[in-house]
């Protein structure tokens, strides 16, 4: 998958032939946190449809899989112009709600009837119960291609809340009183250590990840990730 005119490869090659890029995106109830008027759901549904056009203009069958509420939302994977239009229809109506689905048949689901796809999961990477990892380390045994971008909102990059004393968990309801004078440090070291241990994580599953904060403006954020994927190969 490229952008023609720029040559900004995804796939592993020029010479690669059409292939099935499967769009996973994270709908639980943290992904409707907001920074400065933009929720995480808004930037993933822009994300997943720019690269999805992307993958269709190649000729790449496009598919769409939302994991909310406990639940699997799917749309399989065809190339056709009219399809494209389908998921962008339901990019567009997904609204976040509830928690992470739990682990189901996902060998079965994303095997790919034997063939390479390349799974992009754009998701905050918030979770109970390592549930996201064991979705990863589903598509990992399945020796696909698999790319995750964790959105986080620039606030919770620098804890900046603008003056709000508590902050209310998006998916358990639960509340926290906060000081961001007195506990700044220590949240951001904590922050490091967290990321850090992300990247080693999905490193080891030979998970492709990047961090991209919703300030940051898409077509900037897309160059980045494509001209990193272009020294690649």
């Amino acid at each position: 998958m490229y952008a023609r005119s720029d040559r900004y490869y995804i796939r592993e090659s020029e010479t690669e032939t059409s292939i099935s890029v499967r769009f996973l995106i994270d709908a639980s109830g943290s992904m409707a946190h907001s920074d400065n008027g933009l929720k995480k759901i808004e930037y993933a549904r822009f994300l997943a449809a720019s690269l999805a056009w992307l993958a269709n203009l190649q000729g790449d069958a496009v598919g769409l899989y939302v994991f909310k509420d406990g639940g699997l939302f799917s749309l399989a994977s065809k190339p056709d112009p009219q399809h494209l239009q389908r998921l962008f229809y339901q990019l567009s109506v997904i609204q976040p709600d509830g928690k992470f689905t739990q682990p189901i048949h996902y060998k079965e689901l994303f095997a790919g009837q034997g063939r390479k796809e390349l799974l992009v999961f754009i998701t905050d990477m918030y979770q109970e119960n390592n549930e996201i990892y064991a979705l990863l380390d589903s598509l990992a045994a399945l020796k696909h291609e698999v790319l995750v971008f964790q959105l986080m909102g620039q606030n919770e990059l620098d804890l900046d809340y603008k003056g709000y004393a508590a902050l209310e968990d998006l998916e358990t309801g639960e509340t926290i009183q906060i000081d961001p004078g007195q506990i700044k440090a220590a949240y951001l070291e904590k922050l490091d250590n967290y990321l850090s241990d992300i990247r080693l994580q999905l490193l080891s599953k030979h998970v492709f990840h990047k961090v991209i904060s919703t300030e940051q403006p898409l077509d900037e954020a897309l160059r980045e990730f494509l001209t990193q994927r272009n020294k690649r190969y």
